[in-house]
């Protein structure tokens, strides 16, 4: 299968799963009419095998980041990451759930509140055996707190907040809620 059609069979998976499941974020009302999520056509230079810096200040500890419910969530902050996007370089973090012990990639950017979601978006990184890290931004995606005010959605901490445009992946939800 080629990343395209890889994307292509993921996209339709999830925007089902939105219009199905009954753990669909979507409430019954948003499910009427809903047809598919708004993405970004896919952007294979933002499909990347990374570098993971774990030297520096604040590697290994375990921070506490805010929800957009008032909320907290505990993770370790693992490393960073250089992105190169558009010929800038952007460093983000890289954080493991305590819990789950998943990678997250937490990032708001230069299409936060225009193009994307105004809190910002997530993206799982996945551990390759010689270490690096494997970030598809093609596959960042809202948190679900950007459908309805039912959910509580980390925000992004400040590090990770960056000013180069990260054109992939998801885009504004199809229909406005009143927390936009």
């Amino acid at each position: 299968m080629t990343t395209n059609s890889r994307l292509a069979g993921f996209r339709e998976r999830k925007d089902d799963y939105f219009r199905t499941n009954e753990s669909s974020p979507l409430t019954a009302e948003q499910k009427v009419g809903f047809e598919h999520l708004n993405y970004y056509p896919e952007n294979p230079d933002l499909n990347l095998v990374l570098e993971l810096d774990t030297s520096g200040e604040g590697i290994g500890e375990e921070i506490t980041v805010g929800t957009e419910s008032g909320g907290t969530k505990q993770y370790v902050r693992v490393g960073r990451i250089s992105v190169p996007v558009d010929g800038e370089n952007a460093t983000l973090s890289v954080f493991q759930d305590t819990t789950s012990g998943k990678f997250f990639l937490p990032f708001r950017d230069a299409t936060s509140g225009n193009e994307t979601y105004g809190v910002g978006r997530y993206v799982d990184p996945k551990a390759r055996p010689d270490g690096k890290l494997s970030i598809d931004f093609n596959m960042a995606y809202n948190p679900y707190c950007a459908y309805n005010t039912g959910w509580s959605c980390v925000i992004p901490p400040f590090e990770n907040r960056i000013t180069v445009p990260i054109r992939a992946g998801e885009t504004l939800p199809p229909f406005e809620h009143e927390a936009l």
